[in-house]
């Protein structure tokens, strides 16, 4: 069975605190320098004592991506990423390179977490294609194979103030919604599809789309379905889609005429028991007699709980007993940003150990 990434680490505070132009302190320096050694990499660590420059700041972005991309290897999977340390984040990191977009202020997201909320008053543009340099970086470095996460065009939609096309279609509940799909294809159409395009040129071959505000309109969910298909039509690569923290039985069947979505990484572990109460959907989805891949999430990303690789084992065995195991990979449910390193460098090792424990009970080794 295939482990891999599913999206974000967390940005390490000696990285925050010099693009900040903060001092570091001595724990800030052992804990780069633990890491070095844990994951053989090294760095000229008079940088972090300089002032800062923009050289010096690349040098910092660039050794915190190759941290996360050897910290990710060195867990033992088998797709891998930089762990998202060029963004900022996954909205206002593309939004910035969109003309059409006025920041607006902060809002909150969930816990202590905010973003810059933005609005829509003109129709997007795309500056310049994005996420090229972190791709060409990682896939230089990477010793494994490589799956780049983008953030999909229902979500920027979604979480944006539709300024510019509820002008166009005000009124009713139907022009609403009109201006909402407008808004979402030309995100599709203008701005994902060529910024695919570009990737794609560089040696992309796994595109994972985000979109975790799928199910926040169940009525609206043919437009993000329609809008993946008008998006990735005709493009060479692997696409696969990530949906987080929702109520996946509104997607179905809409998700079963995603044509060119392979693989599907869903939310499990978050709201599972001895029961597996987590992981029922997996039966809807055999109902519909879903045939794709589908990402596993064993390891609950908003837990310091390091999951034994037993409890990793019964819940991909649970998985297998109602879906084809040669079709499941393993993953978190989610990016593993709001944990330490520490505290996700073991979940993904024991990630990584009960999936091979499951591997040899199924007979897949």
């Amino acid at each position: 069975m295939i482990t891999q990434e599913i999206g974000s680490l967390a940005k390490p505070n000696w990285r925050v605190k010099y693009l900040r132009g903060l001092l570091l302190t001595e724990e800030d320096f052992r804990e780069i320098k633990k890491w070095d050694q844990i994951l053989g990499t090294s760095f000229d660590y008079d940088i972090l004592r300089q002032e800062k420059t923009p050289e010096n700041a690349k040098k910092v972005i660039e050794h915190s991506a190759l941290q996360a991309i050897r910290f990710l290897e060195t867990a033992g999977l088998d797709i891998v990423f930089d762990g998202e340390q060029f963004r900022t984040e996954m909205y206002e990191y593309p939004i910035k390179r969109i003309e059409g977009f006025e920041f607006v202020g902060h809002v909150r997201s969930f816990d202590s977490k905010y973003y810059r909320k933005a609005a829509v008053v003109d129709r997007p543009r795309l500056k310049e294609p994005y996420h090229i340099e972190e791709f060409i970086f990682t896939n230089k470095h990477a010793r494994r194979r490589v799956k780049l996460p983008v953030t999909g065009p229902y979500t920027l939609a979604e979480w944006s103030f539709n300024e510019y096309y509820m002008r166009k279609h005000f009124g009713s509940e139907e022009a609403r919604k009109e201006a909402k799909k407008e808004f979402v294809f030309d995100l599709a159409k203008e701005i994902l599809r060529p910024n695919l395009e570009a990737l794609i040129r560089e040696g992309a071959e796994i595109i994972q789309i985000d979109e975790p505000a799928a199910t926040t309109k169940p009525d609206e969910i043919p437009i993000f379905v329609e809008a993946f298909n008008e998006m990735v039509q005709g493009l060479q690569a692997k696409f696969v889609m990530h949906i987080c923290y929702s109520d996946y039985s509104v997607l179905l069947p809409h998700i079963l005429r995603m044509r060119r979505c392979e693989q599907f990484l869903l939310e499990f572990a978050n709201r599972d028991d001895e029961k597996r109460s987590g992981y029922q959907i997996l039966h809807l989805l055999k109902e519909y007699s879903y045939d794709k891949e589908l990402g596993l999430g064993v390891i609950d990303v908003h837990s310091d709980f390091i999951e034994p690789p037993e409890l990793v084992r019964s819940r991909i065995a649970y998985a297998a007993n109602v879906l084809p195991p040669e079709h499941i990979y393993v993953n978190p449910d989610c990016g593993l940003r709001t944990r330490t390193w520490d505290v996700a460098y073991q979940k993904l090792k024991n990630m990584v150990k009960g999936t091979r424990i499951a591997e040899k009970e199924l007979g897949l080794t």
